[in-house]
């Protein structure tokens, strides 16, 4: 049997807790910051977890976490 690769792009992206929860960053964080109200620019640090419509497809790139 071989072996799954691991998607390293979904990898670098995304955390697997103990739990098994997947947890990723939310976008529009990164440039062009300055027309963003501060109310806006706080919800994009929090850390949230991923829909329940992408788990599927998220897990299949990552076999081993």
């Amino acid at each position: 049997m071989v072996k799954i690769k691991t998607h390293k792009g979904t990898q670098k992206r995304i955390k697997v807790t103990k739990t098994g929860k997947l947890k990723k960053r939310r976008a529009y964080r990164s440039h062009l910051l300055e027309k963003k109200s501060p109310k806006r620019k706080e919800r994009y640090t929090k850390v949230f977890e991923v829909s329940s419509a992408d788990k599927k497809n998220v897990k299949k790139l990552l076999p081993y976490k």
